[in-house]
Formats: C-alpha cells, structure tokens, sequence
C-alpha cells in the first residue's frame, strides 16, 4: 500500500493518469491525495472529475479556489468567467452526483501518524495546526449545510477581510478562511493578506512574504503538502513544505510525490494541459530542506 499526493490537476486528465500507470496505482491498496484545483482552465474537466468520483473511497480531497467557484457556479451560472471550461460539468447529466460529493470535502486534512498536513494554498503563519483544523472545520460545515451553503457561497468572493480577528461572524468569517487556506500566497506575519501577487516567492511586496516563510509561524515543524502556487514550479526551500503545483495547465508538469518516500514524478504537459506524447515521466527525490533539486 502506497500513499501520492498530487498538484492541482484542474481538469488535465491525462497527464494524471500517465502518472497513476507510471506507480501502479492501484485504488483497492493505495491513497491519492488531491491538493484541490482538481478542474477548471484544463481540457478535460468533466471527465476528470467523473474519473475521481470513480475511485472516491481511495482518495483524500481537500477544496481549493477552482472547487470552490464550481459549487458557486452550480448555484448560479452567471458566475463563469472568460477562459473557465466549467460549463461541461454543469450541463451534464450527473452534474448533482458530482457537485454533491465535492460539497462533503475537506478545506484541510491532517494525517496524524504521518504528522502532514494537506492544504490547497497553505496555512497562515499566525495559526496553530488545532486553530487551523478549527477554523477548516467552519467553512467545512458551511459546505455540508443545505441551510447555510446558499450564503457562504453567495458571499465567498471578495478580499475583505485581509486579516483573520476572532470576532468575526457569519460570511465574513467564512470568506477570510476561505481565502486562507485556498487563495494565499503571501501576508504579513500577523496573517494580512496580499491576493494580487501571482509571481515567485521572491516578488513580495514590502511588508508581506510568502506565508511559509515567516520565522515565527506557528506551524513549523508541521510537514504540509501544498499546491496552488505554480509560479514556484514545486521548488519551497523551507523544511518540510512541500509545494506541488508545477503548472499542468499552463504547458509545465504534472507531478505526483510519495507521502512517505518522498520522492516525486512528474509527467510533462503540452500547452493545452495534455501529457506531451513520448516524453517519459522524470523522476526526482526530496532533500530534506525541501526543496526539488
């Protein structure tokens, strides 16, 4: 038995299952882990999230933006942007199977004996691993509640407010999570949010840097998975984070990293999001400060 994390796929299905071939995988024994993202912006995003609901019960899901923007989108399909590939999903006959199983899926999952963590964008500095499940576990409620999901859906886009106060309520609390833990880069060490900067870990505006970087985050020596982020191209040279998106979508990569080895492969992408034909996948081991060399 085999536990795989893998980057934001956002609907290119065949660069994933060129990797899952490439392992074995075999859903009856081994564990995927989805960094969210899992459609939107790729070529195949119905038949990539058919493909997951296929072999739900050997996944470990947890939400990020695309996800997210999905059910609001299944509310309202006014709210498709330019460039989303979304409507497919909406206007299929299964649409509610598939909208329902990704409404029950985690904004954070922490594996206790491993002692990692699985987020889509990451974990702010200023949060404990208990506040932070905490905190998840809000936004998560929202997403199981028939009563509560039609506001914090309605209410979920904006970036106010920038920084987390305990005595916030209702959509606003939810909203600030929300962008946590699936729309941060970079903040401040007291957990203020920039959304605006999309570059490398070394764009940061003064005052803000990427949020795994502050030297008191509360979080360090907390192994977390990560993805959201392809400007860094999987490279996180910080201890035990390790970052996955490597731009599938964009004509990058594909990867897919052993939990426990930590080792990684990663399959090369055209520029529409498919596996480029006759390229084997690459592989590469982990350092120990983690970063990809």
């Amino acid at each position: 038995m085999a536990t795989y994390a893998v980057g934001d796929l956002q609907g290119c299905l065949e660069p994933l299952q060129c990797l899952l071939k490439q392992v074995a995988f075999d859903p009856a024994h081994d564990k995927l882990w989805l960094v969210g993202d899992l459609v939107n912006r790729g070529p195949h995003s119905l038949e990539t999230l058919r493909f997951l609901y296929g072999m739900r019960e050997s996944l470990v899901c947890v939400l990020g933006n695309h996800d997210l923007h999905l059910l609001a989108a299944g509310r309202n399909i006014e709210r498709l942007k330019k460039g989303d590939t979304l409507r497919e999903i909406l206007e299929a006959p299964d649409c509610a199977d598939l909208l329902e199983w990704l409404r029950q899926q985690k904004l954070m999952h922490y594996d206790e004996a491993r002692e990692i963590a699985l987020v889509h964008a990451g974990i702010p500095p200023q949060w404990s691993l208990r506040k932070a499940l905490k905190c998840a576990g809000e936004v998560e409620a929202a997403l199981r509640d028939d009563n509560l999901l039609p506001p914090f859906l309605d209410g979920m886009y904006g970036n106010e407010p920038a920084k987390w106060n305990s005595d916030l309520t209702g959509v606003d609390r939810l909203r600030v999570i929300t962008n946590y833990f699936t729309r941060m880069r970079f903040c401040t060490s007291e957990g203020k949010l920039e959304l605006k900067g999309k570059e490398g870990a070394d764009s940061a505006p003064p005052g803000y840097a990427p949020w795994f970087q502050h030297k008191e985050r509360k979080t360090k020596g907390l192994k977390i998975i990560f993805g959201h982020w392809a400007a860094l191209e999987g490279k996180c040279a910080e201890p035990g984070v390790y970052a996955l998106d490597t731009g599938c979508v964009w004509g990058g990569a594909l990867t897919l990293l052993n939990v426990d080895t930590l080792q990684r492969i990663s399959c090369k992408c055209d520029e529409r999001g498919n596996a480029e034909p006759s390229v084997a996948p690459l592989i590469s081991e982990q350092t120990s400060a983690g970063a990809q060399r």
